[in-house]
């Protein structure tokens, strides 16, 4: 290799600053513009809804409601209980090991029990339905999009947020602390088991050590978490089903964007929610 080949191979890349800055300002105003944007759709399906309430009707049909909460509650209960189930095995497993070394091994019931009432309940569940609802209510509603039912909708006279969002909405933010509720019982049987048989903790001292680490403020943090998570999923994966554009190609990047970017919310949200909680009810 020449030295003039060289000089160019080790010569650092020039950043040129007013192209940076360029760059960041372009994804801070896109960033910007997806929030509001998201915001006035919420803000508009509110909007529809209540002016319906005030009309004296209801919102939207009863059975769509609990067509939507049989799929986002009874459908996942499997899915939540399960993983729930041997990630409670695991974390009992794991933690109850190291803490035999020290003889606290009787910790174990209201570790796992703190953990996932306040914190890994409502987030494993938000992934979960995430990934499992917040999908098919994009796919739901781009192809709707996509086909032009929305446009027909909305030709009827029918407010089309009303209509298709709020039903969504509203399902999931109901159901998700009952599945919350579901994940954080499962993990808790499932270290009851490990407890019993591998650190002689009777299923009836188990109870009692749960009951006594576990504080009404656990619970009513986990279930606060749990109805933002519900909410924040569902207005995401409407937002992005009824933004879809390109046809079945814009269709799949609809749906893989909802799931990411709700489950990057829902972990931004908790982180948040953790900090104001500990500075402000320590």
């Amino acid at each position: 290799m020449s030295s003039d080949q060289s000089e160019t191979t080790d010569a650092p890349i020039q950043a040129n600053p007013v192209a940076v800055v360029r760059d960041v300002g372009h994804l801070s105003q896109e960033f910007m513009r997806e929030v509001g944007s998201l915001f006035w759709f919420i803000a508009q399906t509110a909007s529809e809804s209540f002016d319906n309430i005030r009309r004296g009707r209801t919102p939207f049909r009863a059975s769509s409601f609990f067509r939507y909460s049989e799929r986002a509650g009874v459908g996942s209960v499997p899915l939540v209980g399960l993983v729930s189930f041997f990630l409670g095995l695991t974390m009992a497993l794991l933690t109850g090991y190291q803490l035999q070394r020290f003889g606290t091994e009787r910790l174990v019931p209201g570790l796992v029990a703190i953990s996932f009432t306040r914190e890994l309940g409502p987030l494993l569940t938000g992934i979960m339905l995430a990934a499992r609802i917040g999908a098919s209510f994009t796919a739901e509603l781009g192809t709707m999009e996509v086909n032009e039912e929305v446009e027909a909708i909305e030709a009827m006279g029918i407010p089309p947020l009303r209509f298709l969002v709020a039903p969504r909405m509203v399902a999931l933010f109901a159901l998700m602390p009952c599945l919350s509720t579901v994940s954080s019982i499962a993990a808790i049987f499932a270290s009851s088991l490990i407890s019993r048989i591998y650190f002689n903790i009777a299923f009836v001292y188990f109870i009692d050590l749960v009951k006594d680490a576990l504080l009404i403020r656990d619970i009513v943090t986990g279930v606060l978490k749990s109805f933002l998570f519900g909410f924040l999923i569902s207005a995401i994966a409407c937002y992005r089903g009824l933004s879809v554009k390109g046809g079945a190609e814009g269709v799949g990047i609809a749906t893989t964007s909802s799931v990411v970017t709700a489950i990057t919310t829902v972990i931004g949200f908790d982180t948040l929610f953790n900090i104001v909680y500990i500075v402000f009810f320590p």
